[in-house]
């Protein structure tokens, strides 16, 4: 895993400014902390830093290849899980200098073009410079497991892994226009598909691909979510889903440097740290297993709907089970509201509070044990877990399910934007964008059709906000983490596995549990879903009360020329209890979030347009 960044003109010198791709760099080094690279061309600026996982010594960026009378240089940021087997193909023509993924990537561009990314099973985001052609070729991984975003003044492409590299170039002004308020206000902590919130500034979608030449930038869809009719019965699908997730998470499991697993002790990261601790005790190791817990959170804890049941008795049950090496990550509220600052510098945009704050802290402590880690994220996109696909009124409502708040987070709108921005129109227009471009049959019965729906809404907006937050939390602190589920292989397959089949004898994730029944113990097994654990500790709440008034009484913070001060002031006296972001973001989170938007606004210098 790595950072990526680059520039491409074809109007003026880019060798004239090595002090700004130096910046870039410096600014994307946590992504890549072992080595780092700049190639210069007039043409055209690739900036690269790495996190060295496959063939350590060999796999140094850019990358460039002579092929017959043409030159290709490489900037790449991810891993292929089928190297071998397209690595196997081009040895028919190509001699390789490396066992690294890189060159296989190279390669495969080199002999196949853009549909090189079509033999890809991984996760990747890159950019090929073709100084014959004089154009440059981007490319995102279907699902959108890593970041692309780019900014086009149309003379000039400029691109990057993160936001916070991309405003290091001085073409990019730090500006948010009605747009940018919309989506910080009325989506965040998700984000439009496609959308950089900084004016001008997009991000390649997953499964998209495009050439940048001196006809403009042009970009494709090469990958999506299709409908195609499925004959199995229920016993012929759970060994499906057996074969290819056993499958995947063997080939995730391929790494240099040491593998470790998160564990949650929910049903999808207790599958993949037992299929790994398997794996790793046939080569006469011991898996390390990671979680994170709050301090005083057993006092604290409460039970709900969205939460039955805390972590700890279930990670202690797989832990002995699989006789894993465990880690106890356990976060105190003072460090948690430090990492807050941190977490917006590690996103580059406000996120999910305390969730991302303690992912990062979790993340770091990792780092000390090992390089890479598999994580559980996206099983209940892909199987249907949430309680809003179970919910029939829930899943009926004609809206994003994890944010029916729109009427409340439109309070917020500061005086300048309130009669501008038209709150409902926004968020339902692209509510409704998504749904009806969702592929379907014409044999689908209405449940059926819906529940498709609901799969591309996941897929799209709430699944990707989580993806962000992994990779963003994870490669701050140069840890790559692999998502197993996230196989483009798993989610084509899922898409059209009868609702039926997926909610098998009514449990969250019936199939799942079936074709995975023989790796767990009953206890986790059958543990009924529950999300990634927030503080309960009432420090927190306090803490960021505390903070959030300071800020208000800060006659230097922009946050209220942005912001309602009468909903903030209202907010701070913890009368409203609305879920800002599903059952992630309450109260406690909320108010977080604004802390956070306030730095943001600070750190970054935006300017309100």
């Amino acid at each position: 895993m790595c950072g990526i960044a680059g520039a491409i003109s074809f109007s003026e010198d880019m060798r004239n400014d090595m002090k700004i791709y130096e910046k870039m760099q410096r600014a994307m080094i946590r992504r890549g902390p072992d080595q780092r690279g700049i190639v210069l061309t007039r043409e055209a600026a690739l900036i690269h830093t790495r996190l060295a996982v496959i063939d350590i010594s060999g796999g140094r960026q850019p990358m460039s290849c002579a092929f017959g009378e043409k030159t290709y240089t490489l900037v790449y940021n991810g891993e292929l899980y089928n190297t071998r087997e397209i690595r196997r193909e081009l040895e028919q023509e190509f001699e390789f200098e490396t066992s690294s993924d890189t060159e296989v990537v190279l390669k495969s561009y080199i002999k196949w073009g853009k549909a090189c990314v079509e033999r890809f099973n991984g996760i990747f985001a890159f950019a090929v410079y073709d100084e014959a052609e004089h154009r440059v070729f981007l490319a995102r991984d279907r699902i959108g497991v890593k970041p692309l975003f780019y900014y086009d003044a149309g003379d000039k492409l400029i691109f990057a892994s993160e936001l916070p590299v991309l405003m290091e170039h001085p073409d990019i002004s730090h500006e948010i226009d009605e747009t940018g308020v919309s989506e910080l206000i009325l989506m965040a902590p998700g984000r439009t598909p496609g959308c950089g919130v900084i004016r001008g500034v997009k991000e390649i979608m997953p499964g998209w691909r495009g050439f940048y030449s001196e006809r403009g930038l042009k970009l494709e869809e090469y990958w999506r979510l299709r409908a195609y009719e499925l004959n199995e019965t229920f016993e012929q699908t759970a060994e499906h889903v057996r074969e290819l997730l056993l499958d995947s998470i063997r080939r995730q499991l391929v790494s240099d440097v040491p593998v470790c697993t998160f564990l949650s002790g929910g049903l999808d990261s207790s599958l993949i740290s037992s299929v790994a601790a398997s794996e790793m005790k046939k080569q006469g190791k011991k898996l390390s297993t990671f979680s994170v817990d709050y301090h005083d959170n057993d006092k604290y804890f409460r039970k709900s709907h969205f939460q039955p049941n805390s972590d700890p008795e279930y990670i202690e049950c797989m832990a002995e089970y699989l006789g894993t090496d465990h880690h106890w990550i356990v976060v105190d509220t003072p460090e948690l509201i430090d990492a807050l600052d941190e977490a917006v510098e590690a996103r580059g945009l406000p996120g999910m509070a305390d969730v991302d704050a303690s992912m990062l802290l979790l993340c770091r402590e990792i780092k000390k044990h090992g390089t890479v880690a598999l994580s559980g994220e996206c099983a209940d996109e892909i199987f249907g877990g949430y309680p809003w696909y179970r919910d029939k009124d829930i899943r009926m409502t004609d809206g994003f399910p994890w944010a029916q708040s729109t009427s409340y987070r439109r309070s917020f709108l500061g005086d300048a934007y309130r009669n501008r921005i038209d709150a409902d129109d926004y968020v339902y227009s692209a509510y409704r964008r998504t749904a009806d471009d969702t592929l379907k049959l014409k044999t689908d019965s209405d449940l059926e059709s819906r529940m498709r729906e609901m799969t591309q809404l996941n897929f799209s907006w709430f699944m990707q906000n989580l993806l962000d937050r992994k990779d963003r939390m994870s490669m701050y602190s140069g840890l790559e983490v692999r998502v197993p589920f996230c196989d483009y292989r798993i989610a084509e397959y899922l898409y059209n596995v009868r609702w039926e089949y997926k909610d098998w004898q009514g449990q969250e994730k019936g199939l799942l549990r079936e074709a995975m029944s023989d790796w767990l113990p009953e206890k986790v097994l059958r543990r009924k879903k529950s999300p990634y654990p927030k503080t309960h500790n009432p420090a927190f709440l306090e803490a960021v009360t505390s903070r959030l008034r300071e800020i208000m009484d800060d006659k230097c913070s922009t946050l209220t020329e942005l912001v309602s001060r009468q909903a903030l002031e209202r907010l701070l006296t913890h009368v409203d209890h609305v879920q800002w972001y599903g059952q992630l973001m309450n109260l406690p989170q909320t108010i977080a979030f604004f802390v956070q938007l306030d730095y943001w606004l600070r750190r970054f210098k935006i300017q309100l347009v």
